[in-house]
């Protein structure tokens, strides 16, 4: 599924291309086509993420609120648009560009009511200007939940993914399991304001780079790494290999419902 990154940054190249056009709409799969209608001619005034939630803004207070999901797919192209497969939920199109999404788990047409609803239900955003790292920081303080598990809750901090929960922790040398109780104020200031630095150089490089200079492949004169996701981790996705910083076996399992990895000598409770 995509991270936070991923979305904002869609919403940038949404508002790019299309923001204060007018822009066809359709939904050539079929399952988008009332609402569709509704907006074909309209003007896409503004764009938003908040976590993985992407919202296109149009006049009225109308959105379209997208979910990505596990399966969702964008993709931009110049115009002149190609006919749509009908596996096309939605395509936005100008005369001079157009974007089809396919597979989201989510794509309503929704009341600027209905999105604030959505904004509630979701924790601060470390992308978004202004959220409150302290609203999350009440709840980790509180609970009896391993730090891991509620780095994924989009209740608690929207927008973080497996890959950023195991980096952020490790970058940190806090062991996963550790109870969000037991993180002191000072750790949760550093993963935070880690996140904001993280994230926004994802949005930058569309794609999660999180070891630092003193450990690229260069620094290290190791190999890069070779992995479909891409950038350079230290221990996302490494199951058994050695840590990059001592050589420890990396570990992994399954933990909220996703694959959890971390290196146990540089992780210590």
């Amino acid at each position: 599924m995509p991270e936070g990154h991923t979305i904002h940054r869609l919403a940038a190249d949404h508002r790019e291309r299309f923001g204060g056009r007018s822009v066809r709409v359709s939904s050539p799969q079929g399952k988008f086509a009332d609402s569709a209608a509704l907006l074909d001619g309209s003007v896409l005034e503004t764009t938003e993420a908040h976590g993985k939630h992407l919202f296109l803004g149009f006049p009225g207070e109308e959105w379209i609120h997208i979910h990505l999901g596990l399966f969702g797919k964008v993709t931009f192209g110049a115009a002149p648009a190609p006919p749509p497969t009908d596996t096309v939920r939605l395509r936005l199109a100008t005369p001079e560009a157009y974007v089809d999404l396919r597979g989201p788990t989510t794509c309503a047409l929704i009341t600027d009511a209905e999105k604030r609803a959505i904004h509630d239900r979701l924790g601060p955003d470390p992308l978004r200007e202004g959220d409150d790292p302290d609203k999350a920081w009440r709840r980790i303080s509180r609970s009896r939940t391993t730090i891991a598990a509620l780095l994924m809750d989009q209740k608690v901090i929207a927008g973080v993914g497996n890959v950023y929960r195991a980096e952020v922790l490790f970058r940190h040398g806090i062991d996963p399991y550790r109870p969000g109780k037991d993180l002191t104020p000072g750790e949760w200031d550093a993963i935070w304001t880690d996140l904001v630095a993280l994230m926004r150089e994802g949005v930058r490089l569309n794609r999660i780079d999180t070891v630092r200079p003193e450990h690229t492949p260069e620094a290290m004169g190791r190999p890069p790494r070779v992995d479909d996701h891409g950038g350079e981790v230290y221990v996302y996705r490494r199951a058994a290999l050695p840590c990059h910083l001592c050589a420890t076996g990396i570990r992994t399992a399954e933990l909220a419902a996703r694959n959890l990895f971390w290196c146990p000598a540089c992780q210590q409770r």
